[in-house]
């Protein structure tokens, strides 16, 4: 029988079956040494096949993940070698991201850009907080709106308190497998409380699959959405960071859409943007078709990779 993984808790997934029925499973031991590198071997989104452990637990043993679409990743934030796949077979990335309290910065939102873009993701980044915005931060939006818009990505203006930007968020998700990530307090769970006013995430400490005390911010956790609609959202936990796995220094630049478009116009094929001459990136800046911003970030990103694990 066919499923679908709504949370991890470890050893055990919350799923979902074909005809909707949601049940606790586990896998096969063997699966946690096949060839998988990463911290979990079944994520949130994934789609597996089960066999019935116990009817009347309502439990299956999981026997096989079927092949993703796609999936993201990111460094296991306990182990740095380590990467951990945050969900799988999704259609689209929403970053919540606030201008203050707290700001977000810039080199976070252009790290879960680049890492969409490697994983060929299409992101929305959800600028939140609206109704604390003064004319600094106004501005500031105005400017990142425009800067990113010029590179193909769409950005949403929102105040959840003031629900503002929440119905075009809404009509973004219908139909849609959504990943949703963002710092801790930058109104992600308020959001979703507005869509599932059943979750309470801010206050719920408790499992509503297993009534084991377990915070909701801990684990990944997909949620259908109401219908009409159709789709369902992942929420995931808080992030301090998004560490990128497997992006070699060489490959960064084809992570920026507005620097993939000119890298065949470097004198050089293994061009770094940094110093090399005829570089058609480092025109790009000085001529204005390349956002100074944007490739301040992707330096400081080359910096914080670490060539010694390729």
């Amino acid at each position: 029988m066919k499923a679908i993984v709504y949370r991890s808790t470890g050893s055990w997934y919350n799923i979902k079956t074909e005809t909707g029925k949601a049940m606790s499973a586990r896998i096969k031991g063997v699966f946690k040494i096949d060839n998988i590198t990463s911290t979990n071997p079944i994520a949130v989104g994934d789609e597996v096949m089960i066999d019935i452990e116990s009817e009347s637990a309502n439990t299956a043993i999981i026997t096989e993940i079927l092949p993703r679409r796609n999936y993201i990743n990111r460094q296991s934030p306990a182990h740095k070698k380590h990467h951990h796949i945050v969900a799988a077979n999704i259609d689209q990335s929403v970053l919540f991201a606030t201008l203050r309290d707290p700001k977000t910065s810039q080199g976070f939102i252009d790290r879960f850009l680049v890492t969409s873009e490697a994983y060929h993701v299409p992101a929305i980044v959800v600028f939140n907080k609206a109704d604390l915005y003064k004319s600094k931060e106004q501005e500031r939006y105005a400017m990142l709106k425009e800067m990113y818009a010029v590179i193909g990505y769409r950005t949403v203006l929102m105040s959840v308190k003031t629900n503002e930007g929440v119905d075009e968020l809404k009509s973004v998700l219908e139909n849609k497998i959504t990943l949703m990530s963002g710092h801790s307090g930058v109104g992600k769970s308020s959001f979703i409380n507005t869509i599932f006013p059943e979750l309470k995430l801010k206050t719920q400490d408790v499992s509503g699959w297993s009534g084991k005390g377990m915070h909701t911010t801990t684990f990944a956790e997909m949620f259908d959405l109401p219908a009409p609609t159709g789709g369902r959202v992942i929420d995931t936990p808080g992030m301090r960071e998004f560490g990128l796995v497997d992006i070699s220094r060489q490959e960064l630049s084809h992570y920026y859409p507005e620097m993939a478009r000119v890298l065949n116009d470097c004198q050089f094929n293994n061009c770094l943007h940094i110093n090399e001459p005829g570089c058609a990136v480092k025109d790009g800046v000085v001529n204005g078709t390349i956002h100074e911003e944007r490739y301040v970030s992707y330096y400081n990103i080359l910096e914080s990779i670490d060539e010694k694990n390729y």
